[in-house]
Parts: structure tokens; C-alpha cells; sequence
């Protein structure tokens, strides 16, 4: 072989492999650069937040109304259970609410009635007082006829004691002449007519005190009234009963029937949101309990793709970046989504720092010559994510295209 022709041959494999080389170099730099300025991944996962649908009220359920994996809107009926104890409990509870009424309103008429005895007595009480009053005037009025009396016997007494006198003194001297037959007849006819009026005054004097006897009878009576009716009115006023008791139950009877339609209202239940219903392994004419879950709902109004970036790339991706998602079951498709967060938090490694227990930590004596790079969750939310395509836990590659 000539030499002259195999120098230019090994001149050019000696460039193509510095090209080579320079090549490489460049294109290890350039993903370097890209590496680091957009950050990319495939441990990601797409996620949305789902709910179990748990009812408020237990029973057999009669009616559902959706199939495993369907889409349903919000406020689309999901199913219903039996309402007839609930009703029956609202019907209750709106009995027992007229029926305290009714209480309330008898009570009412009740304490009007006592209301007006007590006036009744009150009124009696004053009429009382004021016959009290009139007896106490009539026994005054009785005993000054008494005195009154007893004045007019007394002077009938003297006058008849003057008479009877005169006509003891003038009938001796009727023997003797000294006096006529016609003064003695005068003054027997006054002694007489003396003895009349002392009777006469007498008699005054027993109706007098007869009087007063009755006048004071009737007053003790109307003191006897007095009590009487005082007692009245001090019984009717302790009889008058308050509504505070009753009206005081209102608030619960009002509750209990709230109560009674929230739970009547539960037996219907719809979706809260646009969703899609999984994990739905029950037919109608199961037994639902409160709190129990029937099935799941996933919320399909927002999505997320949850991708783990190495700590090191952590400074190249802040809150707000635009982003881009590819999800496996359609990877030549590409979806734009936004940074909304940065996990700020993972379990820690055993293998490093140990496991942290009561007391002190317990570190294990191992020796690690490769120490792996801490992975953190970046949450993208994906912008216009079709429902039909996104599923919880799709495998998802994501990239973050910076500022």
C-alpha cells in the first residue's frame, strides 16, 4: 500500500473521532443545561381528589341510580333509601308541636279564668272592706241610740220616781183636806202616765241594745267575710300557673322537627360535584349504615399529575411554572398543567438517620457508599383535562418548562 494515501485516511478518522468526541461533549452539556433549566421525570402519577359517599341515615336502599364508573353531574340523584320511618318520625314531631300548642293555648284560657277569679275576689275583698266599713258606722250609730236610750230611762225613771212620790205625799192629805179629790186624781194620772214612759223608755232601750247586738253581729260577719275572701284571693293567685314552662319546650319540638325533615331530606342522595362513580359493589335493596360507605366518588373537576423530583432539581421549580403531562394510555399527547405546590416533606430514610422511637434514636452501624438523592412531590394541576382519558394513579411523564 502506498503510504502517501493512507496518511488522509487516518488524519480524517483522527477528526471524525474529535468531532465525535466534540459531539458528544456538546450534546452531554447541552441536556445537562436542559436538565437543569426544564426539569423532567417519569415518576409521576396522575391523581384527583375522591370521597366515599357514606349516607346520614340508615335503611334499605330502594333505588340507585348509577352504574360502577359512571359520570355523573352535580347534584344528579345517586340513590335513595326507604323514607317511610323518617316520615313518620316528621309526622310525629309536627303532632307533638300542634299538640304543645294546643297545651299551650288551653293554659292560656285556664290562667284567664284564674286571672279573672282572683279579680273577682279582689272586688269582693273591697266590698268586704266596705261593709266592714258600713258596720262600723251602724254599731257607732247603734250604740249612741243605746246611750241615747239609757238617757231616756233614765229621765222616765226620775220623772215617775217624782210622780210616784207626789202621789204617796198627797194621798194623806186627802183625809185632812188639805188637798182636793181632783189634785190626787192628777197626780195618780201622772204617776201612771210616768210609769208608762218609764216602760215605754225601757222598751227603747232593749231595741236599742238589741240593735247594737245585731249591728256588732253583722260586723263580726263582714270581718268574717273579709278573711274569707282574702283567703279567696290569696288561693286564686297561688292557682295562677305561668306558660313558661310549655312555651319553653317550643325550642326543642321545633329542633326535633328539624331534625326529623334533615333526616327525611337525607334519605335522597345526590352528588356534590361533577364525579365519577367507582367502586360500586352493592344493589338495591342493601341495608345502608350511617357512616358507612356505599361506594366512592372521584372529583373530575380538577386533576393533578404528582411527579417526584430529585432534591437538586428543586431550585429550578417554583410555584406557577408552566408545565407539561403526557400520560401513558396516550403519550404522544401533550397536556399543559401549572405548578400549583412543592412537597415541603417525606417519610425519612431508616437506612440514614435510623428510626426515630421513644427515647433515643435508633441508628443502625451501616455503611453506605452510594447515597441516593431524596425524591419530593411536585403537584402540577393539568389545565382542561379530558374526563374520559384521566385515571386515578395513570402513570404520567412530567416536564417543567421554567420561566
Amino acid at each position: 500500500m502506498d503510504p502517501t494515501e493512507t496518511k488522509p485516511g487516518k488524519l480524517i478518522g483522527r477528526i471524525l473521532s474529535v468531532a465525535i468526541v466534540m459531539g458528544a461533549l456538546a450534546l452531554g452539556l447541552v441536556v445537562v443545561q436542559r436538565t437543569g433549566q426544564f426539569p423532567r421525570t417519569d415518576d409521576s402519577e396522575i391523581l384527583a381528589n375522591f370521597i366515599g359517599i357514606a349516607p346520614q341515615v340508615e335503611g334499605p336502599i330502594l333505588r340507585l341510580n348509577v352504574q360502577d364508573n359512571q359520570l355523573v353531574k352535580q347534584g344528579d340523584l345517586l340513590f335513595e333509601i326507604d323514607d317511610r320511618p323518617y316520615r313518620y318520625a316528621l309526622e310525629r314531631a309536627i303532632s307533638e308541636q300542634a299538640t304543645l300548642e294546643g297545651q299551650i293555648e288551653d293554659e292560656r284560657r285556664k290562667i284567664s279564668a284564674l286571672v279573672s277569679a282572683v279579680s273577682v275576689s279582689e272586688a269582693n275583698i273591697q266590698g268586704t272592706e266596705a261593709d266592714i266599713t258600713r258596720s262600723a258606722a251602724a254599731v257607732d250609730q247603734a250604740g249612741a241610740d243605746v246611750a241615747n236610750a239609757e238617757q231616756g230611762v233614765s229621765r222616765a225613771q226620775a220623772e215617775w220616781a217624782y210622780a210616784n212620790n207626789s202621789l204617796h205625799r198627797i194621798e194623806p192629805l186627802l183625809a185632812k183636806q188639805f188637798v182636793t179629790f181632783d189634785q190626787l186624781d192628777r197626780a195618780r194620772t201622772s204617776e201612771v202616765t210616768q210609769a208608762q214612759a218609764l216602760k215605754q223608755a225601757e222598751s227603747q232601750l232593749r231595741l236599742s241594745q238589741a240593735g247594737l247586738q245585731s249591728t256588732l253581729a253583722q260586723q263580726e260577719r263582714s270581718k268574717a267575710m273579709l278573711q274569707q275572701s282574702q283567703a279567696q284571693h290569696e288561693q286564686a293567685q297561688n292557682a295562677v300557673t305561668t306558660l313558661e314552662p310549655l312555651i319553653n319546650q317550643r325550642g326543642a319540638r321545633t329542633s326535633a322537627i328539624e331534625t326529623a325533615r334533615y333526616n327525611l331530606n337525607n334519605c335522597r342522595v345526590y352528588s356534590p360535584f361533577t364525579a365519577r362513580v367507582t367502586n360500586l359493589t352493592i344493589s338495591e335493596g342493601a341495608y345502608s349504615h350511617i357512616g358507612q360507605q356505599v361506594f366512592t366518588l372521584i372529583d373530575s373537576r380538577t386533576w393533578w399529575a404528582v411527579a417526584n423530583f430529585r432534591e437538586g432539581e428543586l431550585q429550578h421549580i417554583t410555584p406557577g411554572m408552566p408545565a407539561d403531562v403526557y400520560v401513558m394510555s396516550q403519550p404522544n399527547v401533550r397536556f399543559s398543567g401549572v405548578v400549583d405546590g412543592i412537597g415541603f416533606g417525606v417519610t425519612p430514610d431508616e437506612d440514614v438517620i435510623g428510626r426515630l422511637t421513644p427515647g433515643l434514636p435508633d441508628v443502625q452501624r451501616t455503611l453506605n457508599w452510594v447515597h441516593l438523592a431524596s425524591r419530593y412531590p411536585v403537584r402540577v394541576r393539568v389545565e382542561n383535562p379530558p374526563p374520559e382519558l384521566f385515571r386515578v394513579s395513570e402513570s404520567a411523564v412530567v416536564v417543567i418548562r421554567g420561566r
